[in-house]
């Protein structure tokens, strides 16, 4: 498969402007555009044999038309004359029929980034040129790797293997131009362990913007088939309140637990738990949160958010205490506040602990638990941003005396994320990247668990 782009970033620099004129000239009053074409290859395997092969090529042109404060949208995958030209056209009339906002508009070009950063380089963009048969083999052989690493691995839901690569121009009527080349690769794999009539799934995977930074297929395979087995022999435990540790994948969760919280427009629509929160103690005094877009490779790095406006390496929790939001534009003007470069929401967010030592790894971690609950996996989707009741189905491992004891099943935690955040004891050193989120394990004091 082929890495190369069918444009230029010129030639989608070029198509921007024209959208921006065939705006005006209808009678926009503003207006932003956002060019992009991507590419990409997606494989799957189910126990030895290919189920899906997947090529897609995408171009898409998005236009946003302002009269006065009135918002129209429209989108078009033909980049040619006549199609902008129409989509131009409807973004303008569906403006003249939406209400007026007095929040709407572009970014004043105070907060817009500097056209020389704007253009500096990430290091983004690493294409695979993988070929199908190549996606295949190494498909295969993570999914083999699941079977060899344990005997009790009896089926499996497939290896997989998806690369993808893309360039963006975006561009508005108030100056900014900006885009850059990007790529996103994964490799995953998700066998089941079978022991009579008892059935165990589990999966493990790889992400990176680099595909010579994967990890290897034969690990995940083996890590995924050994996560699988281990849950076996799961057993009921009786309700009760005890400290819970989340393994760091899971902690990533929790992480973006709070995200949501301190977005923009949960904030303003009144919706988060979280409000009025600024400047109070959210966390342990022990706990930072740091949001940083200049990470070279991170896949939330960026200079610029969607709107233009210029990113900013940001401390959101300092020794507990919450020190900002996550804010658009829009938002920011909704809360009458100042944009923060969040309009796409976090970029490369870590949860680090100040009394975290390089020796609390996950069996240090164990040990500080204690007697409790390890989770390694959440079953459905119960969490009320509103109040910050969270309630979750469960998977993992009962703990005696900092000892995994057995698997545990059909178990359901509950608490309040207030409560939750706030009573954080550790933070491991196994430290685990899961898409924007960075974080070690986290063990939290205590939380009813229902058996």
């Amino acid at each position: 498969m082929s890495v190369q782009f069918d444009y230029t970033r010129k030639q989608l620099e070029t198509i921007a402007q024209q959208a921006l004129e065939l705006s005006k000239k209808v009678g926009g009053s503003a207006s932003a555009v956002e060019v992009s074409e991507s590419n990409g290859l997606s494989v799957g395997t189910r126990n030895g044999e290919v189920e899906t092969v997947e090529h897609n090529r995408d171009k898409n042109l998005s236009v946003t038309v302002y009269v006065g404060k009135q918002r129209g949208h429209a989108s078009t995958s033909d980049f040619s004359d006549a199609a902008l030209a129409s989509t131009v056209q409807a973004a303008y009339d569906i403006a003249k029929f939406t209400a007026a906002d007095a929040c709407a508009g572009l970014t004043e070009k105070k907060y817009l980034v500097d056209k020389k950063i704007a253009q500096q380089d990430l290091d983004l963009y690493h294409p695979w040129d993988l070929s199908t048969a190549a996606a295949i083999e190494i498909a295969k052989t993570a999914e083999a790797a699941s079977f060899k690493a344990n005997k009790y691995i009896k089926n499996s839901e497939g290896g997989s293997v998806c690369t993808s690569q893309g360039h963006f121009i975006a561009a508005a009527s108030n100056g900014f131009m900006g885009g850059f080349a990007y790529s996103r690769h994964h490799l995953g794999a998700m066998p089941i362990a079978q022991k009579g009539r008892e059935m165990e799934r589990d999966a493990w995977f790889a992400s990176h913007r680099v595909p010579a930074k994967l990890a290897s297929p034969e690990s995940i395979g083996e890590y995924a088939a050994n996560r699988a087995a281990a849950r076996l022999g799961a057993r009921k435990i009786s309700s009760r309140t005890c400290p819970v540790l989340f393994d760091a994948q899971l902690a990533c969760g929790l992480v973006g637990n709070f995200t949501q919280a301190i977005s923009g427009g949960a904030l303003y629509r009144k919706t988060s738990f979280l409000l009025d929160a600024l400047g109070g103690k959210v966390f342990p005094k022990h706990i930072d949160i740091v949001d940083d877009p200049f990470i070279k490779q991170g896949m939330g790095s960026a200079y610029f958010d969607d709107e233009g406006v210029a990113t900013q390496r940001r401390t959101l929790i300092d020794q507990g205490v919450l020190q900002g939001y996550l804010l658009s534009m829009y938002t920011a003007r909704k809360l009458k506040m100042q944009p923060t470069g969040n309009a796409s929401g976090s970029h490369n967010l870590s949860l680090t602990s100040r009394k975290t030592r390089k020796t609390d790894d996950l069996g240090e971690m164990l040990r500080k638990l204690g007697t409790g609950l390890f989770v390694t996996e959440l079953l459905g989707q119960g969490v009320n941003y509103v109040t910050g009741d969270y309630s979750r189905g469960v998977g993992g491992f009962w703990v005696e005396n900092g000892v995994i004891v057995h698997p545990v099943s059909e178990v359901t935690i509950a608490g309040n994320l207030k409560d939750m955040f706030k009573n954080i004891v550790a933070v491991g050193s196994d430290t685990l990247v899961r898409g924007t989120k960075t974080t070690g394990s986290i063990l939290i004091e205590s939380m009813t668990v229902a058996g």
